[in-house]
């Protein structure tokens, strides 16, 4: 991981990186979603990793961009993205666009990072289609990317980040709220902003219940998944992580938990370098994408 913000990542490989964006438009003509294609130039991936970011998140924040050039330092295709409602308006740094933050749910982020997936394998994003994709995801972004590997076998390895073990993370007054049709608001300490959630929100997860089972879904997924989780998150409890772990059926699922590390492993939003609790985190991820993605020699 780099150590400060637009340090290029560990001496692994001496060339440039290919970095592109792109923009995918939804069938049912509603918001883009804009993201970000990384991998080393001079070379055709062969593998990619699909980075899912969690509420209140976006593909710029903290430690995103540096994560994605050490993925790609490593020989994948790294695929960063912003949910078509994620409130970041189309500069991708700044929450200009709350009304449509409102408009989130968790069906319409699972069919997003499927759309991402196919536009994958449809050879959209890369030179080539890759042979094989794995999934990121932290925070929400990792229990809905729980949730998309479970329904998904073309995703061959997940990697979670104080990933969430259930949708359902909201108080009587909120629920309530939602249940009386009103907007639900809620505070980014970081930015000072007050964040709305909109009533289809909560309807969504009321008319999805099964299909938003987070902890069902660990049950179904396949690949070999990597949980990571600080055992002091106070955003996302470690319980989380046990509880994820304990659901998980597959052969190939380990859980790592990060003693004295939160739920953003130490890092902050403008990124300021790589922490300790960063480094062990991202070495792990990188370790488990390029052992079960299993890349092929760059061409």
């Amino acid at each position: 991981m780099p150590d400060q913000p637009g340090q290029s990542d560990p001496p692994i490989d001496p060339r440039t990186f290919n970095h592109e964006r792109f923009e995918l438009r939804p069938r049912d003509g509603g918001q883009p979603i804009r993201g970000d294609v990384r991998f080393l130039s001079g070379t055709t991936p062969r593998t990619a990793v699909v980075i899912c970011h969690g509420f209140k998140g976006f593909r710029e924040w903290g430690f995103f961009p540096a994560l994605a050039r050490a993925i790609a330092g490593h020989g994948h295709a790294a695929v960063t993205f912003d949910f078509s409602r994620n409130g970041v308006g189309a500069d991708g740094v700044d929450f200009s666009a709350l009304d449509r933050f409102g408009e989130q749910t968790h069906t319409r982020n699972l069919a997003e990072i499927r759309s991402v997936v196919d536009a994958l394998h449809e050879g959209h994003l890369l030179p080539e289609a890759p042979r094989s994709v794995g999934l990121f995801g932290h925070s929400r972004g990792g229990g809905e990317a729980v949730l998309a590997a479970a329904g998904d076998p073309r995703v061959k390895a997940l990697v979670t980040w104080a990933a969430i073990a259930t949708v359902e993370r909201w108080t009587p007054e909120q629920v309530a709220a939602w249940e009386r049709g009103e907007t639900v608001h809620i505070a980014n300490s970081r930015t000072g902003q007050q964040m709305p959630v909109g009533p289809a929100y909560w309807k969504d997860v009321a008319e999805n219940r099964e299909r938003l089972d987070v902890l069902a879904a660990a049950a179904r997924v396949k690949a070999p998944w990597l949980i990571v989780h600080g055992d002091a998150d106070t955003s996302v409890s470690v319980e989380d992580a046990e509880a994820l772990f304990a659901a998980a059926t597959g052969d190939d699922t380990e859980l790592f938990t990060l003693e004295g590390a939160d739920h953003t492993f130490g890092a902050v939003h403008p990124y300021r370098g790589a922490t300790d609790d960063l480094h062990s985190a991202a070495d792990a991820t990188l370790d488990w994408f390029d052992t079960w993605l299993r890349p092929t020699p760059a061409s």
